[in-house]
C-alpha cells in the first residue's frame, strides 16, 4: 500500500527492480489497516515426486479435510547458527550482556565475508567502532547494535540495543513466544491427540474460555487454541498448563509475571489455533522431462498474456501442483510439511537440493 503515489511512478520502478515486479495497481479511498488481511493464496509445485497417485490423493484429501498442525515455520526463528528465540529469551531474562554476545559473537555456518570479519574483530577487541569499520553495510542488526554501543558505551547495552528499529527488536521476543508455542502444541497433541478435551481453550469472539466436560462434544479440534505466553492470557486446565510453567521456569522466567522492566518487552500473550484447515484446496499431478522448464504461469506471466505450459501425457518426472489459501500468520511451509511428511527446514531442503544437483 502506498500513500499519494501515482501508479505510473510505481510502474516506473520496474526498470530497476530485480527478481520481482510491481503491477495490478488500483486507487482506493481508504487505506488497509493492521489486521485487515484476510489471508494469502499459494501456488506450490513439488517437483520429482515419487508417491503413487493414490498416495497423493490421500495426502491432499487429508490436507483439505483435516488440515495441519499450525506450527510457526522455521523462518520465524532465523536461518543462522543463533536462532532468534535465544536472543528473545535473553531479552526477557534482562540478560543484556548475553543479548549483545548472541548478536555479535562469531558463529558457524555460511555468512557474508564482511560479517565474518566484523565478528572476528569484535571477538578480538570488543571495540564497537573497530568492528563497525569492517561492515560496508551498516543497516544490518549487527551494524545498528555496534553503532549503539559506540554511542552509549558498553555499560549501557539497553540504550545501544534500542538503536535497532522497534519491529526488529520485538521480532526476537515474538520468536521466543513462537518457540514455546511450538513445543507446547507438540506436547498437547502427544498427550491428547487430535480431539478436544475438557480444559482445552476455545475463542468466543476475542475471549478465550475453557471447554467443560458437558460441552466437549460441541467442539472440534479446529476450534481449539493454545496460548502464546504473556501477562494477559489464561492457560489450559490440564497437564499442558504445568508444561508451560516447567518450560518457562527452566528458562529462568516467571510465568506469573511476564511484564518486563522495559514496557516494549512486556508480553501480553495471544491465542493461536492448533490445527488449520486450508481453503480453496486443489491439485493436479503433471508429467515433464526437462527439470528446468517452468511448470505453471506466474502472476507476471498471466499479466503479460503468456499461454500456460502444455504437458505430455507421460514424462520422466512427475510434479504435484497445489493451490490453497491460508489465514494470516499461518505458514505454507507447514502445509507442505504435512503433505510431504518430511522435514521442511532450510537445512534439510538445502541438502536435498545438493543431492539433486549431483
Amino acid at each position: 500500500m502506498f500513500f499519494r503515489i501515482s501508479a505510473q511512478r510505481l510502474a516506473h520502478l520496474n526498470k530497476c527492480l530485480m527478481n520481482f515486479k510491481l503491477g495490478n495497481f488500483s486507487y482506493q479511498k481508504t487505506p488497509l489497516k493492521l489486521g485487515e488481511l484476510q489471508g494469502n493464496q499459494f501456488t506450490v509445485v513439488l517437483r520429482n515426486i515419487t508417491g503413487t497417485d493414490d498416495q497423493v490423493q490421500q495426502a491432499m484429501n487429508s490436507l483439505r479435510e483435516i488440515g495441519f498442525i499450525n506450527y510457526y515455520g522455521m523462518q520465524r526463528f532465523g536461518t543462522t547458527a543463533v536462532p532468534t528465540y535465544q536472543v528473545g529469551r535473553a531479552i526477557l531474562q534482562n540478560s543484556w550482556a548475553e543479548v549483545m554476545d548472541l548478536i555479535l559473537k562469531p558463529r558457524s555456518g555460511a555468512e557474508k565475508g564482511y560479517l565474518v570479519k566484523c565478528r572476528e574483530e569484535w571477538a578480538k577487541t570488543k571495540d564497537p567502532a573497530a568492528a563497525l569499520r569492517k561492515l560496508p553495510v551498516k543497516r544490518c542488526v549487527e551494524g545498528q547494535l555496534l553503532r549503539g554501543l559506540s554511542k552509549y558505551g558498553m555499560k549501557n547495552i539497553v540504550s545501544a540495543f534500542g538503536i535497532i528499529p522497534r519491529n526488529n527488536r520485538l521480532m526476537y521476543i515474538h520468536s521466543y513466544q513462537s518457540y514455546v508455542w511450538n513445543n507446547m502444541v507438540s506436547k498437547r497433541i502427544e498427550e491428547y491427540g487430535l480431539k478436544p478435551v475438557p480444559g482445552d481453550l476455545v475463542l468466543k469472539g476475542a475471549t478465550a474460555t475453557y471447554i467443560e466436560e458437558e460441552d466437549v462434544d460441541n467442539y472440534s479440534i479446529h476450534d481449539v487454541v493454545m496460548p502464546l505466553p504473556g501477562f494477559d492470557i489464561i492457560y489450559p486446565k490440564h497437564k499442558i498448563s504445568e508444561a508451560y510453567r516447567e518450560m518457562l521456569t527452566a528458562d529462568n522466567l516467571d510465568i506469573d509475571n511476564m511484564r518486563h522492566k522495559i514496557r516494549d518487552y512486556s508480553l501480553s500473550g495471544a491465542y493461536r489455533k492448533i490445527i488449520i484447515r486450508p481453503q480453496n484446496v486443489s491439485w493436479e499431478v503433471v508429467a515433464y522431462d526437462d527439470p528446468k522448464i517452468p511448470l505453471f504461469n506466474t502472476d507476471v506471466d498471466n499479466l503479460e498474456g503468456k499461454p500456460p505450459p502444455v504437458f505430455a501425457s507421460e514424462g520422466k518426472y512427475r510434479a504435484l501442483k497445489m493451490d490453497f489459501s491460508l489465514p494470516p500468520s499461518t505458514y505454507a511451509t507447514m502445509a507442505i510439511r504435512e503433505v510431504l511428511k518430511m522435514d521442511t527446514s532450510i537445512k534439510n531442503q538445502t541438502q536435498l537440493n545438493t543431492t539433486w544437483l549431483r
